[in-house]
């Protein structure tokens, strides 16, 4: 399996051979009440809640190696991860900040601080770029269609291994001028900027949708 990562980390973590990680054995398993156990309790926490320390460089191959194993129609990989961690958080944030002061003028010092400081929460930001292009075959949806079952699928991995989690987007996810910061091409977009760390809060769950007000049978 092929995929492609962008890092923004310390030099040490770059030298870890992706290849030569083995964390889950194959043999193993989980139950299926486990598994719908931790469907059923996952929920997202504010990056503002979270703290270290974040997945070990191992760790974070191994979320991102089952995060890649989603459905990919054609087997296109329409996806890409860019990763911000260590002092680099502060250096990006720093810099999406003084993008949002420039489309912002008016705003005040303590909003403009909280831009700053987008990325510097969370010991790990994952941002993963959709880069859906027309093709011979397979729609530009189905391919929008696979990023979004990465994010979900980073998500669940990291609430598996103890961390909490927050999909998030923003303006910043939209804005043509933090794509260029993160060197996106004309054609990818941000799917999400999906925040891990750890945090001992309890949230209270979200009301959840009316499942009669949903589902429709034929």
């Amino acid at each position: 399996m092929r995929y492609q990562i962008d890092v923004f980390m310390t030099p040490a973590a770059r030298n870890i051979p992706l290849d030569s990680l083995s964390i889950l054995p194959a043999s193993r398993e989980p139950a299926m009440n486990e598994t719908l156990d931790l469907l059923a309790r996952r929920r997202s926490a504010p990056p503002m809640a979270m703290s270290g320390p974040g997945p070990t460089p191992e760790e974070t191959d191994l979320l991102l190696r089952l995060a890649a194993r989603v459905p990919d129609h054609g087997k296109l990989t329409p996806w890409r991860f860019i990763l911000i961690e260590g002092d680099k958080r502060a250096e990006i944030g720093s810099a999406v900040g003084d993008i949002y002061k420039a489309l912002n003028p008016g705003a005040g010092a303590e909003r403009v601080a909280q831009e700053r400081a987008l990325f510097n929460h969370a010991p790990l930001v994952v941002t993963v770029v959709s880069r859906a292009a027309p093709h011979v075959k397979i729609p530009v949806w189905e391919q929008i269609l696979s990023a979004g079952a990465v994010c979900m699928a980073l998500t669940v991995a990291a609430v598996a291994m103890g961390f909490r989690t927050a999909w998030h987007t923003g303006w910043a996810a939209y804005d043509p001028r933090v794509g260029d910061l993160f060197g996106l091409t004309e054609s990818e977009r941000i799917a999400g900027f999906i925040h891990i760390g750890r945090s001992e809060a309890q949230f209270e769950d979200r009301a959840r949708p009316d499942m009669d007000q949903i589902v429709t049978r034929f």
